[in-house]
């Protein structure tokens, strides 16, 4: 049972890892390929391959990133990252191709409009990349080039995805056309929205900071009447350099409004900042999930 409880984290990683590759692998199949939509990375490649030789697409998804993951051991995060991002490419990549050989799986996707293809094959897709993400996995492709030229030319990140799906774009541009090429950007676009929003959870919440003269009244009253926790934080005033108390809180969404209300009533001179925060973790928010 101890054994169990050690390994029960990465047994649930790797089943999440596997769960998120086959969302991915249906959300390609089902709306991306019919539609000749490509994905960006590998797997954009892959379906450009596919269009003129009908090599198996999941057998060149893995083929193209055996180079790319040995080239980026090193810069994978770890042995254990790089683990999971080598099941999350192999897992992938077997679905990719097992789909097709299911009788009751629609060859030809469940529907001929570019837009509907585009919106639910990123969302799809998404959701699956975010599963993969929340299980501290990688999707491959893409992901290690991005890491492999952020850390051999220290170019961004971000920069670094911009780069290899654009030229997968353009590529897709001359092989299916010019309008699916578009609605490519826009599978690109909202399916990072939904994987960030799988990877981050719905538990957005906003951030207070108060800068007032009346913090014992402020803070007695969010503490009471609201029953959230207040940090009393010391700052000074850049033009005068006199010491303010500054109030720090974190509040749902729904809160919002009530706070405002309080500082207001208590001192309408107050300045107040609201921000947001994609996750609170603690007493009164989620707990923290071990593993």
């Amino acid at each position: 049972m101890i054994r169990f409880k050690k390994f029960w984290p990465s047994l649930r990683d790797y089943a999440i890892i596997a769960l998120g590759t086959l969302i991915q692998a249906i959300g390609l199949r089902l709306f991306l390929v019919p539609a000749k939509l490509a994905s960006g990375g590998i797997s954009g490649i892959a379906q450009l391959i596919h269009h003129y030789t009908d090599w198996p697409i999941g057998l060149m998804v893995f083929l193209g990133n055996v180079p790319l993951f040995l080239l980026g051991w090193r810069y994978l995060g770890g042995r254990r990252f790089a683990l999971r991002t080598a099941v999350a490419v192999a897992s992938y990549s077997l679905f990719a191709d097992l789909l097709m050989l299911l009788p009751f799986f629609p060859q030809n996707g469940i529907t001929d409009d570019l837009l509907l293809n585009s919106l639910y094959g990123a969302v799809v897709s998404g959701v699956g990349y975010g599963l993969v993400y929340r299980a501290q996995g990688t999707s491959g492709g893409s992901d290690v080039l991005a890491r492999i030229l952020n850390h051999w030319r220290g170019v961004p990140m971000t920069q670094s995805y911009l780069i290899t799906d654009s030229l997968v774009v353009l590529a897709a541009g001359l092989v299916f056309g010019w309008k699916e090429a578009l609605y490519a950007v826009i599978v690109l676009y909202v399916s990072g929205l939904v994987a960030d929003s799988v990877l981050e959870g719905g538990g957005t919440v906003r951030t207070a900071i108060i800068i007032t003269d009346r913090m014992e009244a402020i803070a007695d009253r969010i503490l009471h009447e609201m029953e959230r926790g207040v940090t009393i934080l010391h700052g000074t005033g850049g033009y005068t350099l006199a010491s303010r108390p500054v109030l720090y809180c974190v509040v749902s969404r729904s809160e919002v409004q009530q706070l405002k209300t309080i500082v207001h009533e208590s001192d309408p001179k107050a300045f107040l900042v609201i921000g947001t925060a994609h996750e609170a973790l603690g007493e009164g928010f989620k707990p923290f999930r071990k593993g």
